[in-house]
């Protein structure tokens, strides 16, 4: 049973506060993750070492700061689609996916990582966001026979590098997932309770540190880093793993359509090999600078146990692709995420390409 202490932070957890603390900050040499990581572990003394565990196949990453949403009830599915990016109606039990709340403009909301267990669909999402998803949901109800609930006092999220391995008592799987170069791997909704003995029985724990590096490291987008009250989907490469550009209407569509069809979207995310000269990374909000004229900003940053320091940041669409870009003050090399030619199929169909 959790301490009084283990659940108190447990229900500051649901409410979105910041006095989580997870009870695995206390294995042996886990240093305390900063915003918006607060209450988990940064990393456990070698963040490149584990890193290279998670890509090998082993070990797990500690995300019980998350958010945990459960939605029950006959018509959940048919529901979520007609309010999320993603295709629902016929979701098999057991499946991985992922699913945007956009507002009526067209702009990112929410993430959420889904799975549905056949009686309830279930998803993670940022720290602190599943009560306001919750009561937007639970407003949309009407007379529906759907039961949205935030769930994060009882279930926490553990990421394990292995899919394979035996599913412990009480825990729902969202799987196999892949983390970039990282062997598949699955995300755990485990009884918050059971926590501590989950971390005692299994081993080689890798904190948030290693996990965000191997993202960025694979061009994922996270909501709250990558996006900002301007972010639509195409400009985030959501298109690929979110968003049903062939089903009906949901909350911000005609946005996402007309930017399919005609248009471009107005930023562009890329990924930034920086010089490994200086010791600071740039911080989330740095300036992304051409010929010393800010282009965009640098969302996310990291150390890669192979590719040295990495980031992501939006630019504008029109930043030429080869450009040499300074962010933060350290130089940077551009990979292509998002062309600047996303989006306008219907324009480039009439002109006959």
């Amino acid at each position: 049973m959790p301490s009084p202490e283990s659940s108190a932070s447990a229900v500051d957890a649901a409410a979105g506060t910041t006095g989580y603390r997870s009870p695995l900050l206390d294995l042996p040499g886990a240093v305390p993750a900063e915003s918006p990581d607060e209450g988990v572990a940064a990393h456990y003394g070698n963040p490149h070492a584990e890193q290279r565990t998670l890509v090998e196949g082993s070990g797990f990453v500690d995300l019980s700061h998350r958010g945990v949403v459960r939605i029950g009830g006959k018509e959940r599915l048919s529901w979520l689609h007609s309010l999320l990016t993603q295709h629902l109606t016929e979701l098999a039990p057991n499946t991985p996916t992922e699913a945007l709340l956009l507002d009526p403009q067209g702009r990112v909301e929410h993430a959420l990582y889904v799975v549905d267990d056949g009686e309830a669909t279930w998803a993670h999402v940022e720290p602190g966001a599943a009560p306001a998803l919750v009561a937007f949901l639970t407003k949309m109800r009407f007379l529906l026979d759907v039961d949205p609930q935030d769930v994060t006092a009882d279930y926490a999220v553990v990421y394990e590098a292995d899919a394979s391995g035996p599913v412990p008592a009480g825990a729902l799987v969202r799987g196999p997932i892949q983390l970039g170069e990282a062997t598949q791997g699955r995300d755990l909704f485990l009884p918050r309770a059971a926590l501590s003995d989950y971390a005692a029985t299994h081993s080689h724990p890798a904190g948030t540190w290693a996990y965000e590096a191997l993202r960025i490291a694979a061009h994922r987008p996270r909501a709250g880093l990558e996006t900002d009250e301007r972010a639509i989907p195409h400009e985030l490469d959501w298109i690929s793993t979110a968003v049903h550009l062939d089903k009906g209407c949901y909350r911000g569509q005609e946005t996402v359509a007309r930017v399919e069809n005609l248009g471009h979207p107005p930023r562009r995310l890329v990924f930034l090999h920086l010089d490994g000269t200086p010791e600071h990374l740039p911080a989330h909000g740095d300036p992304v600078e051409l010929d010393g004229r800010a282009v965009g900003m640098v969302t996310s940053s990291a150390r890669h146990y192979e590719l040295g320091p990495i980031a992501l940041a939006l630019v504008k669409r029109t930043v030429p692709v080869d450009a040499q870009l300074t962010a933060g003050g350290v130089a940077a090399g551009q990979e292509i995420i998002v062309s600047p030619e996303a989006g306008g199929n219907a324009r480039e169909r009439l002109r006959g390409r």
